[in-house]
């Protein structure tokens, strides 16, 4: 890398967000840390703002919004708060690059306004192609801006198509962990806490996305955001169970052969990656040693069970504003199974009802995204108080 990489991190107080930090912070003279932002996590944003000197920092609640300028505005680094803020910021001059790692639907929007600025953008934030991937990918190709994948499957499917581009894919097979239930019943999940869905057996990540890998949501979610990477039809994405989390995906091509990219399960690779693309930097992580996992196992997702992948598959083959719905069903859903209002199997049948009951729209358009992301989540939320 000639130049250093100009970084805006949304959600730089964030699992994905600390840890592209600690990749800067290896990488100092090929990254420069442009913009951070933060929802609610002030102090930890006033420490990285203090280490890493940004240009800019935006805290999203804005009554926090005192606290952190009195103690940044001094070391001349710009302080804004509020959503539209955020929104706003990836527009500046300076960005090279924006890491989208916000939480949930709230990465749609800054992710507009970055690609329409013509930013490149790392994306961690899947529930954005998930609920507008039609238009975010055409809105990409009209800017001509790059969409670098920070998944690890995701990533690892982009790796392993670097030299490829003009050969057909067959299909992709995207490897899941199984969470922390793998081969769990449903009478077993009836009675499951929020202490024990918050317990992976091998990622380190925030809460909702942890739900979602207990659940398989997170499975399906990835598999609609592959569609719209990757440009496929719902019939070429496949899921495997790998408890090992070594394999993060594979590519199988139309003579058969299948690639797969390998590694130990941790995220500072893909995110590295994402940042550094088409360069690989040398890193000190922690290698892969065949000898320590002598075996590598794959089993068939239990779709009966864990219901909610089955349920991103059926929103994908409906197409439209399906998706949309299932993402804003699943975040209400997550965050009342996260404040013990439901129990984790219910997460399942809220999201299922609101698929049911929402009004389906065949071509939305942007705005109708918007509109859609708000009745979805007031007629989850309606379900969730009918059942207490």
């Amino acid at each position: 890398m000639t130049e250093p990489k100009r970084i805006a991190i949304l959600g730089s107080t964030g699992s994905i967000g600390t840890q592209t930090l600690a990749v800067i912070r290896q990488h100092p003279e090929d990254f420069i840390v442009e913009v951070l932002t933060a929802q609610n996590n002030a102090d930890l944003l006033i420490e990285q703002a203090l280490e890493f000197t940004p240009n800019a920092v935006v805290i999203g609640n804005e009554s926090l919004y005192a606290q952190v300028r009195d103690i940044l505005q001094p070391k001349d680094i710009k302080v804004y708060a509020g959503i539209k803020a955020i929104a706003q910021i990836v527009e500046m001059e300076s960005i090279d690059l924006v890491l989208t790692a916000l939480v949930g639907y709230s990465g749609l929007i800054p992710t507009v306004n970055a690609i329409k600025a013509r930013k490149q953008i790392a994306l961690a934030n899947k529930e954005t192609l998930v609920v507008a991937g039609e238009i975010i990918t055409a809105l990409a190709k009209e800017n001509r801006v790059n969409i670098y994948p920070v998944d690890s499957e995701h990533s690892a499917i982009f790796q392993c198509l670097i030299g490829e581009f003009h050969n057909p894919i067959e299909k992709i097979i995207l490897t899941a962990s199984g969470g922390p239930f793998r081969g769990k019943d449903k009478t077993f999940l009836e009675t499951v806490t929020r202490e024990q869905a918050l317990k992976h057996p091998n990622w380190d990540m925030g809460a909702k996305i942890t739900i979602d890998s207990a659940s398989l949501m997170n499975k399906g979610l990835e598999v609609i955001e592959a569609k719209w990477l990757f440009g496929l039809k719902t019939e070429q994405i496949d899921v495997v169970v790998h408890p090992q989390s070594i394999i993060h995906s594979m590519v199988q091509f139309e003579d058969g052969s299948i690639k797969a990219q390998l590694g130990l399960p941790d995220m500072r690779i893909p995110i590295q990656f994402a940042l550094s693309f088409p360069d690989r930097l040398k890193s000190d992580f922690e290698r892969f040693d065949f000898m320590n996992y002598p075996q590598l196992t794959f089993e068939q997702p239990d779709l009966k069970t864990f219901q909610n992948l089955q349920l991103a598959y059926d929103a994908l083959a409906k197409g439209g504003n399906a998706p949309c719905v299932l993402n804003a069903a699943n975040e209400i859903a997550v965050a009342a199974f996260l404040n013990k209002e439901v129990g984790f199997l219910e997460m399942s049948d809220l999201i299922g009802e609101t698929l049911v009951k929402a009004e389906f729209i065949a071509h939305p358009n942007l705005e109708d995204y918007v509109e859609t992301d708000k009745r979805a989540r007031k007629i989850t939320k309606e379900l969730i108080t009918n059942k207490v």
